[in-house]
């Protein structure tokens, strides 16, 4: 009976063995949690905002968003009628864990705020300037055919004239 058992075992570990062939040996991936999705809280000042990741999601601010974890950095942008556009930057922060711990990932800001500024409004366009028409000759000349009153200055202008 012992041979039997024998025979069984190393059957049965001939068969894992070569079933098993393809996997790296000593791997324990298998055994690693994918890290769940990240909750981002957005928010944005004013609220109403299209809050979109680089990432895929977005939604209307204020809201919250899954985003699978990312091995790096992500963005955040902000956009809303008659307001510049925003875009904030978000770090990652993963926790592999340990045999008492799950990992875990973080971000950080979180929540995402972004304070979004008015636009400046377009500058109105001015008709171009038209020159104004300058006076007909007769009237300007009119004043100057007036009689001028005495004036302790003399006319330079009468001492050329001949006197009668």
């Amino acid at each position: 009976m012992r041979r039997v058992i024998a025979i069984a075992l190393a059957g049965a570990s001939l068969l894992a063995g070569a079933s098993l062939g393809g996997c790296s040996s000593g791997s324990w991936d298998m055994f690693k949690s994918a890290p769940p999705p990240v909750q981002v809280q957005l928010e944005s000042n004013p609220p109403g905002a299209d809050a979109r990741t680089s990432l895929g999601p977005g939604c209307k601010t204020p809201c919250s968003v899954s985003v699978p974890a990312p091995d790096g950095p992500f963005t955040v942008s902000y956009a809303l009628n008659k307001y510049q556009p925003a875009s904030v930057t978000v770090d990652v922060i993963k926790n592999p864990g340990d045999f008492t711990t799950p990992a875990s990932v973080t971000t950080d800001p979180n929540p995402v705020f972004a304070e979004l500024q008015p636009a400046v409004p377009p500058k109105p366009v001015r008709k171009p300037h038209r020159p104004r028409t300058p006076k007909p000759a007769a009237a300007a000349a009119a004043p100057a055919a007036t009689p001028v009153a005495a004036s302790p200055f003399p006319d330079p202008n009468a001492a050329a004239a001949p006197q009668r």
